[in-house]
C-alpha cells in the first residue's frame, strides 16, 4: 500500500451474508465451490470473490498437516499484503480471524466474526456452520483482517 491511502473496509452486512450464502456447503479439503465444498481458506477465498471480485493472487497445493510445524505465519502474511489488520481481541462484526489450533502452533483456520457473535466457518466432517462464537475460540484467535473496498481509479 502506499503512504497515505488509507483503505476502507467492505460493509461487514455485505461480508457477512456473503459467509452465511456458503452455510451447508460441505467440506472438502483445497476447494472454493459453494455448494459443492470448500474448506476454511477456500470460504474466505469464495468470499473474497463474491465481495471483491477475483482473487488477489493463487493460492498454491497445501497438505492436510501444512500448518503443523516452521516458524512461517504463512495465512497471516499472505492476508497482510492484501487486507486490513485490525486488533483480534475485539474484532469487528465481518472480520476474518485466523486461529491457532494447538499452543504454539501457526494459525490455520479461518472464520468469519458475525454481527451476532457467532462464527461462520467449513468444519471437517460438518462442512460449513455458524456457531457461537465461545471462550474456547475466543481463546485461539491469533489475526484479524477486515476484507478491503476495492481501489478505485
Amino acid at each position: 500500500m502506499s503512504a497515505g491511502f488509507i483503505r476502507r473496509p467492505v460493509a461487514p452486512a455485505k461480508v457477512i451474508a456473503a459467509a452465511r450464502s456458503w452455510l451447508g456447503t460441505p467440506y472438502h479439503d483445497q476447494q472454493s465451490v459453494k455448494g459443492i465444498g470448500c474448506d476454511c481458506l477456500g470460504l474466505a477465498r469464495g468470499i473474497w470473490r463474491e465481495v471483491l471480485g477475483p482473487e488477489p493472487f493463487p493460492i498454491p497445493p497445501y497438505s492436510r498437516d501444512w500448518g503443523e510445524t516452521g516458524p512461517v505465519e504463512v495465512l497471516a502474511e499472505g492476508a497482510r499484503g492484501c487486507m486490513i489488520e485490525v486488533g483480534r481481541h475485539d474484532p469487528p462484526p465481518g472480520a476474518l480471524l485466523m486461529f491457532r489450533m494447538r499452543e504454539r502452533a501457526i494459525a490455520k483456520h479461518l472464520g468469519i466474526f458475525t454481527d451476532c457473535d457467532t462464527l461462520i466457518h467449513a468444519r471437517e466432517r460438518l462442512g460449513v456452520i455458524e456457531e457461537p462464537f465461545n471462550r474456547s475460540w475466543r481463546r485461539c484467535v491469533a489475526f484479524a483482517f477486515l476484507y478491503p473496498q476495492p481501489w478505485r481509479r
